[in-house]
């Protein structure tokens, strides 16, 4: 593949998975693996895709929150692509850790994109969930997981990211999910931070960091 990019698909409905399939290869993107079952996710190839697309409502009423939540805690890098197009589930998926929030309405140049920033580690926003974004009345301090927290304030005081890395024993690429899901949490509430310098001033507002940790 000429991007060399990996997706797993996480689906209930086998016209969405060949549907999917079809879009991603046309954009050189490999879809190693697919399925109704998170375990899909979990092994084989799809335990070391760099993308992973979760339908948000597997055989369930019930939203695949807690499915999420691992995935995000593990470290890997979710678009959830959802039928489900109201702000606030869009919005808690943005919270827990998903890169990107997409509608099924949204088709294929949408998916694609979110893919391919999603391989690296970064968000995508897609006309619903910026409609989302714009619209969110929540409260002004994100709330960051307490690993979320102990990253960026370890960012803040080294030189790299990779010192990070070694000095918390997790992967670059952890800590590039970590920040970036910081970002996505921050410009849910409308409090955009998108470099270094902005999340310093953000973590000093919040009362993260004082001046005198830096």
């Amino acid at each position: 593949m000429a991007d060399g990019v990996t997706a797993v698909l996480v689906d209930d409905h086998p016209v969405v998975r060949a549907g999917v399939a079809h879009w991603l290869s046309t954009a050189d993107i490999e879809l190693v693996a697919s399925g109704e079952d998170p375990e899909v996710a979990w092994r084989g190839p799809g335990a070391t895709a760099d993308v992973v697309v979760l339908d948000l409502h597997l055989n369930s009423v019930t939203p695949a929150v807690a499915e999420l939540r691992k995935l995000v805690e593990d470290g890997r890098s979710v678009i959830v692509y959802s039928m489900r197009s109201d702000d606030e589930i869009a919005l808690q998926c943005l919270e827990i850790g998903a890169l990107s929030y997409l509608t099924k309405a949204e088709g294929a140049d949408h998916l694609v994109q979110a893919v391919k920033a999603a391989a690296q580690g970064q968000s995508y926003t897609p006309p619903a969930l910026a409609g989302a974004l714009a619209g969110d009345r929540s409260e002004t301090r994100p709330a960051l997981s307490p690993r979320e927290t102990e990253v960026l304030v370890e960012w803040f005081q080294s030189e790299s990211k990779e010192f990070v890395a070694q000095r918390l024993n997790i992967t670059l690429s952890t800590v590039n999910s970590h920040l970036e899901r910081i970002r996505v949490k921050y410009a849910a509430i409308g409090r955009q931070a998108p470099t270094k310098a902005a999340l310093v001033a953000r973590a000093i507002q919040d009362g993260l960091i004082g001046l005198d940790d830096l």
